[in-house]
């Protein structure tokens, strides 16, 4: 148990074996006498599709705030990860970014790094980590009904096991990590909790993915991406390549209505080529594609408010998909899940026990915090956007933002500030701190970069993979 801990629960149940559960489990081990993580479908044995994860089929990967909570959960999974294949990535030396402002330089030496892989990569090394402790079990194919408890406490579980039964699990705490898919509004107004404030933003982009053969090896490569321009007329589109496990890439488009990609193989590397650059067709030309094309279309920002709640019941965390969902172009969902983890280990440590989860519920909230205003700042200035439209303010924050990220172009102390933003560990408001404001109206310091970023040598693996149309990115100066 960790120093200074005032609080311990008996029997914990999760509700999910997500990454979140996962990681909640971790969260928890040590404060329980025992934790059962209750799941609805069966959980792989390895490195396999898990069943009720259609987003799985997209990109992902671990912004080094959520990549460094991890470990500070389960002590040794990034080594684990990259021992299996994945990727660290440090940023920006190895990435090749194409923002609405510019190419972005690769800075050395590199201040944040993600870790990239396959979800089911991710998932399977975070399982096996968790249920290697004997006090983590797991109740597969059992599907949490709703919650037990009166008074203001929550005192349990209903589940229905795969022959329909119905029966109550007793718990000293619950903690919702069922994901997107959560009922735990509906089981809040059942238990008299009232008044949940729950916001929806939804850019309308569409996703589709699929795995290549890469023609270079993956190690040392970078992350490829032309993002968004929410300024410029017709649909936006972006995407991305990551280099992942296997010798592959893994590679997604999106695009907004009017101009969004399908399933048809065919049309892929065409979507491709109408990004802002064509960088991705052109590389993707060296590739061999090895999966049909997966599309998903709920990419919406979804967020639950439940630290606003005046009454919050005693015995229940909710964390992840089940507070909110983001945009995964923001690539933010499994390290918000993993800072709100680590903000429920340490909310143990903190007293007294009189209203202490709905202490730990508004610091789990704390990182969603964060990754809701990058996500929400960037898609309502879409003109597809539905839910929520800039004011004034928004517009002008939005602005300097532009200003910044152009300044990055060019600025190591601007692009800096940016990616300990978007890596989660550090907040929104620090890009408006008089040094990075300073920084801001001085505009960059070195000239726009005319063409992609790559290394000669990354230039040399390509010429030398096929005798393919390499990716129009000259030599760089």
């Amino acid at each position: 148990m960790h120093r200074g801990t005032r609080r311990a629960a008996g029997h914990v149940v999760v509700i999910g074996g997500s990454i979140a559960g996962m990681l909640a489990a971790a969260a928890v081990v040590e404060h329980a006498g025992s934790v059962e993580v209750v799941e609805a479908h069966a959980l792989p044995a390895g490195a396999e599709p898990r069943t009720g994860v259609p987003q799985a089929a997209h990109i992902h990967w671990l912004q080094s705030g959520g990549a460094e909570a991890v470990e500070s959960l389960l002590p040794g999974t990034i080594d684990r990860l990259t021992a299996a294949g994945a990727h660290r990535i440090p940023v920006t030396t190895d990435m090749v970014i194409h923002s609405p402002e510019g190419w972005y330089r690769r800075w050395e030496p590199a201040t944040h790094f993600v870790i990239t892989a396959s979800r089911d990569l991710t998932d399977s090394v975070i399982r096996g980590q968790v249920l290697s402790d004997s006090r983590v079990r797991v109740r597969t194919r059992t599907r949490v009904v709703g919650l037990t408890g009166g008074n203001g406490t929550v005192t349990g579980v209903r589940v229905r096991g795969a022959d329909g039964a119905e029966t109550e699990v007793r718990a000293d705490l619950v903690v919702d990590a069922s994901g997107r898919g959560s009922q735990l509004p509906e089981w809040l107004r059942e238990v008299g909790v009232h008044g949940l404030v729950q916001d929806r933003i939804d850019s309308g982009l569409t996703y589709a993915s699929r795995f290549y053969r890469a023609p270079v090896p993956t190690r040392g490569w970078p992350v490829v991406g032309v993002q968004a321009d929410p300024r410029l007329p017709g649909p936006a589109n972006a995407g991305a390549i990551l280099p992942v496990e296997g010798g592959r890439w893994h590679v997604s488009l999106m695009g907004a209505p009017g101009g969004r990609p399908t399933r048809d193989t065919e049309d892929f590397a065409r979507f491709a080529r109408t990004l802002r650059h064509p960088v991705l067709a052109e590389l993707l030309a060296y590739a061999e594609p090895l999966t049909g094309v997966s599309v998903a279309r709920g990419t919406a920002n979804r967020r639950n408010h439940y630290e606003r709640l005046r009454t919050w019941p005693e015995g229940l965390v909710a964390l992840g998909d089940s507070v909110a969902t983001f945009n995964p172009v923001y690539a933010q969902g499994m390290s918000v899940a993993a800072l709100g983890a680590l903000a429920l280990r340490d909310a143990f440590s903190t007293g007294p026990a009189r209203g202490w989860a709905r202490r730990a519920q508004r610091a789990v909230g704390r990182p969603v915090d964060a990754a809701w205003a990058l996500a929400v700042g960037q898609d309502m200035h879409f003109p597809t956007t539905v839910g929520r439209r800039p004011n004034p303010a928004d517009r002008l924050l939005h602005r300097y933002v532009g200003r910044l990220s152009r300044t990055a172009t060019g600025s190591f102390r601007a692009a800096t500030a940016l990616t300990g933003v978007l890596a989660l560990q550090a907040p929104p408001a620090s890009l408006v701190r008089p040094g990075v404001l300073l920084t801001a109206l001085r505009g960059p310091s070195r000239p726009p970069l005319d063409r992609p970023p790559f290394t000669p040598a990354e230039l040399g693996l390509l010429a030398g993979s096929s005798g393919n149309r390499g990716p129009g990115a000259r030599r760089p100066a």
